[in-house]
């Protein structure tokens, strides 16, 4: 008993250990990745405005024109400043209203709002209400969520959180700043995504051999995925302007970006969550099954993979229509509303652009579960120690 207690406290003391030294190479890479600039700072509206939080205090919509469901016109209110320069102090607003619902919003006495102050030293010149104020709840969400994994899984929760952190920089601070600057979307974007994927599994597993056998597989569907989205965007037509406000980016100034590389590189970017999870999935779990029964064969080791993998694929598949399938439900529902006929919707470039989506996903996650289960089955069945991992 006092070996088994020796044992297993030296057990607790080392992953304690690696925890801290994971904790501490995260900090280290988050807090480089938040002190890399974009090389788009300058191009900030409103440079000169006060950028601040303002508390509704009254509002006149006499100036508010109503045409059906449409509201155009302006609402003038009475503000009262509760951050910034002109802090304390009382003001008109104008909220302009451009008969867009998903743009325009009718503010009430009470509601906090987001304005922007154009100023000429200590005097206002204009005050611009120009969206709710939502900064605080997303902070306690984050903060909440954060908190629920840390309690839940603990040092793995904690190095999850590091790798929800990386991942939200790596995407702003990296591969957009790229794909503004004209680099080649489908090539930046895989080393992008091969890098958060490194990151993020060398934070779940930390340098062993799990760590190699879910990078290769998830690599694996990753780029077949890519491969897929390629091919499939070519043959079907899509342009990719199909993207959400991608016009709009064509329209700030950047005529010169490839659009249609751009959603193939966001396919590969899309797909690479689901496919991380399978690969872990397989992996741990043929870890644990070699762990528990070290005399086991590889190919029993690899049939024991394969049947995870296929579970796994059976609702990863069907997690990912439902993911791509959710943000076009008001799409959907519209087409069904005018009674669009079918053959019309599978055709329509929007809906062909979300089945390449859905599709390339997919076959990415077909690919991914059995290398991943043949890799984890043939390196794990060699002889070693797997208590150490």
């Amino acid at each position: 008993m006092r070996f088994l207690s020796g044992y297993f406290g030296k057990r607790t003391a080392d992953k304690a250990k690696k925890n801290f030294l994971w904790g501490g190479v995260s900090l280290i890479v988050l807090g480089i990745l938040l002190l890399i600039p974009t090389g788009f700072e300058g191009a900030l509206q409103f440079q000169d405005a006060v950028k601040c939080k303002v508390e509704v205090l009254d509002c006149d919509n006499s100036s508010l024109i109503d045409t059906g469901i449409i509201r155009t016109g302006q609402q003038i209110c009475k503000i009262k400043f509760l951050s910034g320069k002109f802090k304390g102090q009382e003001n008109q607003g104008w909220n302009m209203l451009s008969g867009s619902l998903s743009q325009d919003k009718i503010f009430r006495p009470g509601d906090k709002v987001q304005a922007v102050v154009h100023h000429d030293g200590e005097k206002i010149i204009s005050v611009n209400l120009i969206d709710y104020f939502r900064l605080e709840g997303e902070l306690i969400l984050a903060m909440a969520f954060a908190l629920f994994l840390v309690i839940f899984a603990r040092g793995i929760g904690l190095r999850s959180v590091f790798s929800f952190f990386l991942t939200i920089l790596v995407l702003w601070k990296i591969l957009v700043p790229l794909f503004l600057k004209g680099y080649n979307p489908i090539l930046f974007g895989l080393i992008a995504v091969a890098t958060m994927t490194f990151l993020i599994l060398a934070l779940v597993y930390g340098f062993d051999r799990r760590l190699l056998v879910s990078f290769c597989g998830s690599m694996s569907g990753i780029l077949f995925a890519m491969l897929l989205s390629i091919i499939c965007s070519k043959a079907f037509h899509i342009h990719g302007a199909v993207m959400h406000n991608s016009e709009a980016l064509l329209y700030s100034g950047f005529q010169d970006l490839n659009l249609t590389w751009i959603f193939m590189a966001s396919v590969c970017v899309g797909a690479s969550g689901s496919v991380m999870d399978l690969s872990v999935d397989i992996t741990s779990a043929v870890h644990e099954v070699v762990a528990n029964a070290p005399e086991i064969s590889r190919s029993r080791a690899i049939k024991s993979g394969m049947n995870v993998a296929r579970a796994a694929m059976g609702t990863m598949t069907t997690t990912l229509l439902l993911a791509y399938s959710g943000t076009c439900l008001a799409m959907l529902m519209t087409f069904m509303a005018q009674g669009t006929p079918v053959y019309n919707i599978l055709n329509n470039n929007v809906v062909a652009s979300e089945i390449i989506n859905t599709i390339a996903g997919s076959f990415g996650l077909a690919m991914t579960a059995p290398l991943t289960a043949l890799i984890a089955g043939s390196l794990f069945t060699k002889k070693a120690d797997f208590t150490k991992a």
